[in-house]
């Protein structure tokens, strides 16, 4: 197995402007405020077209097609390839087939290439920020709390899947629209409606891919 080209101090799980459940200890510039986002931008009510869902589980539209793939033929059936200058990630099926899904990638400064396994499935996960990102967001005045519990606003969205020892995950968002953008701190964002079909597929143990 080749080892991810990643500094892991620099990882973090998500891209900022995720949203932790509203029962999450945060505050901005010393006030307590309900969600990351009032944290970051102030406060808000309902959604809004940004894709942000408060309170309830935004699903977002399926991208899944079953393509022709004849590069997969190099693989085992149930590897992962992420091709994040085209933002697609393909599940490999025999016959030269693939599952395709629309992904957001790392932004500038998060990116990373390599190869693992999954080596951990988890429906509606928990956040833990890193130690690195809670004290990057503390410089600007925001305090994270030290874990998120799994729910709608959670920014790993309705599953995620554990790639290798990494920090790295394949996960949900509650913000569809930034899918097919260079939005996260260097995670594979689906829609939770393709991160929920892609959990099922899935196994563990199965060999992830990440190309530039």
């Amino acid at each position: 197995m080749q080892g991810l080209l990643v500094s892991f101090s620099a990882i973090a799980l998500a891209a900022l402007i995720a949203v932790p459940p509203a029962n999450a200890a945060a505050s901005r510039n010393g006030k307590q405020c309900s969600n990351f986002i009032e944290c970051l931008f102030g406060k808000r009510t309902g959604g809004d077209r940004s894709g942000f869902s408060f309170g309830r589980t935004n699903y977002g539209p399926s991208t899944r097609k079953l393509i022709s793939f004849p590069q997969g033929s190099k693989h085992a059936t149930g590897t992962i390839i992420v091709d994040t200058s085209e933002r697609n990630l393909y599940l490999i099926q025999p016959g030269g087939k693939a599952y395709k899904y629309r992904v957001g990638v790392g932004r500038r400064g998060f990116q990373w290439s390599g190869t693992a396994k999954i080596s951990r499935k988890a429906e509606w996960p928990s956040w833990t920020p890193p130690k690195s990102m809670i004290a990057r967001e503390k410089k600007k005045g925001i305090i994270l709390p030290a874990r998120m519990e799994g729910g709608p606003n959670n920014p790993l969205g309705a599953r995620s899947l554990y790639i290798g020892s990494s920090l790295y995950r394949i996960h949900g968002t509650n913000n569809p629209s930034s899918i097919g953008g260079a939005v996260s701190s260097g995670c594979i964002r689906l829609t939770n409606t393709d991160i929920i079909d892609l959990h099922k597929r899935a196994r563990i143990g199965a060999r992830v891919i990440v190309r530039r």
